[in-house]
């Protein structure tokens, strides 16, 4: 019997491991990471962070979470579904509050895991992460909507949703049309070379595409490095943050809400792994280095850290075999970073806010919310979803979750 923390990759080793292993989980890490690089920076982007957060992320955190973690398959990096949080934590404290977060973030976790929470997760209705997961669709799609169209603001973008939307129509005359025209063939250009090549890494031809054209013909366009003035070339020095009494105080609620809903999508996306490949994830072992991650990645100036469903799934399609092509993936992004950085500044902001469009299309699970035939779990999906848009995310799974439970205690004494 296996100790409940002992990672996946130690287990891996016992088994033995091969040079044809090895070839694998190399092949596997690149294909994943030339699907990380440009979705890491744009997660990073639509965070509110610059672009090398989403790097970091996914070199640091990546790395930890396979070598650490309870899952054979698991990819760590930055996550769609934190862009709100991340962002809300990042506009009220900055940077270095959300590192501060973080952090807490990864030190509850840890204890989640050493009080042996991380089977709860499984309990969670298949209504309320299917409505949950919808809702951060939608807030993604909204917030890439500035970017999509090329739109100038007189003012902050808002961050709730309805004031977002009307401040969005009100600048649309501001609208760019070049902008508008590579995120359209960004958008295009990936849906195509998935239908017609689909080994194809069609992030990646897409993203280049769009800097190629918008260099070539000087387009009127933001970029990365118009925005942010580029990419650094390698990792930075680690750093502490300054912890005040009063900061973990007021960061506390954000600090939980990152290490509940990091929880779940990591477990989420574990749980995911599992079903495709046969295999069975230690949720705690998974829990202690989604932890690790999170207190270790905000040091080198990356952002929350999770387990991320679609680059986990792009890792056993590939034919990973085990923990090392997560570890691959990261060395490869860092590569790349190293190699290729002053290259990136020339990405034009649309096409990554293209890229992000896709990813909400494909997080709405349409054919597990036409499964949902009955009412109950059609109204706790409805209702997780649109506390969610409107509400909060963590409000958004509580909402959800309570109802479900009082629906499953009234089910029995209407049928009496």
């Amino acid at each position: 019997m296996q100790f409940p923390f002992t990672p996946k990759l130690v287990t891996q080793i016992r088994e033995g491991y091969s040079a044809a292993f090895f070839r694998k989980d190399a092949l596997a890490g690149l294909t994943v990471a030339i699907v990380a690089l440009p979705l890491s920076m744009a997660i990073a982007i639509a965070s509110h962070a610059p672009p090398q957060a989403g790097l970091f992320t996914a070199i640091i955190g990546g790395f930890l979470v396979s070598a650490l973690g309870g899952s054979r398959f698991q990819i760590g990096g930055p996550a769609g579904a934190f862009i709100v949080l991340v962002a809300s934590i990042i506009d009220a404290h900055g940077m270095a509050g959300l590192m501060l977060a973080t952090m807490m973030a990864g030190a509850i976790m840890v204890v989640g895991a050493l009080l042996r929470l991380g089977s709860l997760v499984r309990h969670v209705p298949h209504a309320v992460t299917v409505g949950f997961t919808a809702g951060i669709a939608v807030i993604i799609f909204a917030s890439q909507i500035h970017d999509l169209f090329g739109l100038t603001l007189a003012a902050p973008e808002p961050g709730d949703l309805v004031h977002k939307l009307q401040a969005l129509w009100q600048a649309g005359p501001t609208a760019n049309p070049w902008a508008i025209a590579l995120a359209a063939c960004t958008i295009a250009v990936i849906v195509a070379i998935r239908a017609w090549r689909p080994l194809w890494p069609s992030l990646l031809i897409a993203v280049v595409l769009a800097a190629t054209a918008a260099w070539a013909l000087h387009l009127p366009v933001e970029t990365i490095g118009t925005r942010f003035g580029g990419i650094p070339s390698m990792l930075p020095f680690p750093s502490l943050p300054s912890f005040e009494g009063q900061s973990l105080l007021a960061l506390l609620p954000s600090a939980i809400s990152l290490a509940v809903l990091g929880s779940i999508e990591s477990l989420l996306s574990a749980v995911v792994a599992d079903g495709m490949t046969g295999r069975l994830h230690r949720s705690n072992a998974e829990l202690v280095a989604q932890g690790v991650a999170n207190i270790v990645t905000p040091l080198f100036g990356g952002i929350t850290v999770t387990g991320t469903i679609a680059r986990t799934a792009t890792n056993v399609k590939a034919g990973a075999h085990g923990p090392v092509s997560g570890m691959m993936h990261a060395l490869y992004v860092l590569l790349f970073m190293l190699l290729a950085a002053p290259l990136m500044s020339l990405i034009p902001l649309a096409a990554l806010a293209g890229i992000l469009a896709l990813v909400a299309w494909n997080m709405v699970e349409r054919k597990e919310i036409l499964k949902l035939v009955h009412w109950a779990p059609l109204l706790v999906l409805a209702v997780t979803f649109l506390v969610t848009i409107f509400r909060d995310l963590i409000e958004g799974i509580a909402a959800g979750i309570i109802l479900s439970l009082l629906l499953n205690w009234l089910a029995p004494r209407r049928q009496s």
